[in-house]
């Protein structure tokens, strides 16, 4: 039989052409035949423990196999900057300097949330602090000379200490633009890190205890610590700042941000509007909202996409980005960060001038508590260094802007920003500038003499030909200029009551109040009750965060000054309905 079963199988693989001849044999056979038997016996057994062990509802039951079989877990000693916390230490007071722009306070106030979280405490003197950390600014060169003379005192105090445990950082801009330079140079720093890093700083300080220099400068393309409450430490401030986006797309040839902050990326509208409740929970009457290019604002990551789509860049303006779609816009946070607290108000910087589309100064005008004050830099008045410096817009688009906005918001108050001796800039063109401070007349300006920096565009491609000493004479000639138009301006404030918000005493005079207007003024006033307020007698008590209406007795270029006439409300007072 097994001779036929064998010859009926050649027979079988002969008649198929095409596939390979086989030649079996009856051993063959026979051993496939106890192969399929071994085979099933061991399925068997297979299927036979299996249904001896635990089923399903053994495990939703809690229950156990009997005798289970564990592997016995290895000790190893974890990393030491992952076992050392701030609370585990005895070093771990630290001290925080701020340098530079809002932007840079709110980054102080993020850091130290974090370290606060880990368990360090916060001094308020550098001298029994263990660990100083300086939040440092990189826009211009003088800003960073500060700092570099500042870490060669701090070096020489930490060679004083007896225990030798004190340990120096660097965060912010400069630490980003710098890196390898501020661990090398004196050896001066113990750690570094970026705008995007601070999440990292527990850990950087562990390293730091054990001898080692650590470092982290990687910019992020999402992170905006939108879930990091920062911590603001002064119960006597009444205002605050709010960040609602990092970094800045708009590559203008001087500017150093682009590549020490990183791309443009917005916080989601929801965590900001938690943070400005809490705040309002706090008793903060005032809250900027802060951003390298915040009406740019653009928030993607929510469900409530707004549908709308409008022009979004002012008349005349462009950029040299793709302009993004979808998402909820500035006018959108603005509007909904304006109803929390009708007694808060909001203010906002610092915008670029092209992202001002009548819907934001529409919204401006109609919300009491919207300062009607706009930061708009202008840089220079001339359109040669304007295209220069890469702004995307003329003088002639500008002044434009300026008429629309003083028409949308009649009183408003402006400020800007001017950079004087950029390179190529003549004498010519700096006469533009100045006419352009004249025809504007602004309330507030912000100048400085051009500093070039490493890594912007105008290094690479432009000559930085105007002599230092030519740069500072004109500067001076600018700041001049101003003073003269915001002297003119606050004249004609003279005479008028002003709602003030009061932030405490005078540093020039501490018998006297020192609080903002709508316009971000500084307004001096007495404590002591005076003027034609006739419903109320004798002296009150004001304290910071109080608003208060001053009648204004006389102005300079920088301040205003008055007597108060009595407490209000920002609903209240006069001018808002």
């Amino acid at each position: 039989m097994c001779r036929r079963l064998t010859m009926d199988t050649v027979k079988f693989f002969s008649v198929i052409p095409r596939f390979r001849r086989v030649s079996l044999s009856c051993r063959h056979i026979c051993s496939s035949a106890f192969n399929v038997s071994e085979k099933l016996k061991k399925k068997e057994e297979f299927n036979s423990k299996l249904a001896a062990g635990p089923h399903l509802k053994d495990f939703l039951n809690g229950a156990k196999p009997a005798n289970p079989v564990l592997p016995v877990p290895t000790e190893e000693d974890p990393p030491p900057y992952i076992m050392a916390t701030a609370s585990s230490l005895t070093n771990n007071k630290v001290y925080l300097e701020t340098y530079g722009c809002q932007m840079n306070v709110n980054d102080t106030e993020i850091a130290w949330s974090i370290l606060k979280q880990s368990g360090y405490k916060r001094t308020c003197t550098e001298a029994e602090a263990d660990v100083i950390l300086l939040v440092t600014c990189s826009v211009r060169e003088k800003a960073e000379q500060t700092i570099w003379n500042r870490l060669r005192q701090l070096a020489s105090q930490k060679k004083k200490r007896t225990n030798g445990t004190m340990k120096i950082g660097i965060l912010g801009c400069m630490a980003e633009r710098l890196k390898e330079e501020i661990l090398q140079r004196e050896k001066l720093v113990d750690i570094v890190a970026g705008p995007d890093a601070y999440r990292d700083l527990p850990r950087l300080l562990a390293v730091a205890e054990t001898g080692q220099q650590a470092a982290n400068v990687l910019l992020s393309l999402d992170e905006t610590y939108a879930d990091i409450m920062p911590v603001h430490t002064s119960a006597s401030n009444k205002s605050a700042f709010v960040s609602i986006m990092r970094g800045c797309d708009n590559m203008c040839t001087y500017c150093i941000v682009p590549f020490t902050r990183g791309h443009e990326r917005s916080r989601p509208l929801l965590s900001v509007l938690e943070e400005v409740r809490i705040l309002s929970d706090q008793g903060i009457k005032e809250v900027t909202l802060l951003g390298q290019n915040v009406n740019s604002y653009r928030d993607t990551s929510s469900i409530q996409v707004s549908t709308v789509e409008s022009p979004h860049l002012s008349r005349g303006f462009h950029t040299i980005y793709r302009e993004r779609k979808g998402g909820l816009r500035f006018v959108d946070l603005l509007d909904q960060v304006s109803q929390i607290d009708p007694e808060m108000r909001i203010r906002f910087t610092s915008p670029h001038p092209k992202d001002f589309p009548d819907e934001v100064l529409q919204l401006i005008s109609e919300r009491h508590n919207i300062c009607k004050q706009i930061h708009i830099p202008a840089q220079s008045g001339s359109n040669k260094v304007l295209k220069a410096m890469q702004r995307g817009y003329s003088r002639e688009a500008y002044l434009e802007l300026i008429h629309n906005i003083r028409q949308s918001i009649p009183g408003v108050s402006l400020s800007s920003d001017f950079i004087a001796g950029f390179c190529q800039e003549t004498e010519a063109d700096h006469m533009e500038t100045i006419s352009l401070l004249r025809e504007v007349s602004y309330n507030t300006a912000y100048l400085f003499a051009y500093s070039m920096r490493k890594k912007t565009r105008a290094h690479h491609r432009l000559q930085d030909d105007v002599p230092l000493e030519v740069k500072k004479q004109r500067l001076e000639e600018l700041i001049t200029v101003f003073r003269e138009e915001a002297r003119r301006v606050n004249q004609t404030a003279v005479g008028s009551r002003q709602l003030v918000l009061v932030e405490g005493p005078s540093k020039r005079s501490p018998a006297e109040l020192c609080g903002r207007n709508d316009g971000n003024t500084r307004v001096i006033f007495s404590e002591a009750l005076k003027g034609d307020c006739s419903s109320q007698e004798g002296n009150i008590t004001v304290q910071p965060g109080d608003y208060v209406l001053v009648k204004i007795t006389s102005s300079s270029s920088q301040s205003l000054k008055g007597i108060l006439l009595g407490l209000t409300t920002l609903q209240k007072s006069p001018g808002y309905s």
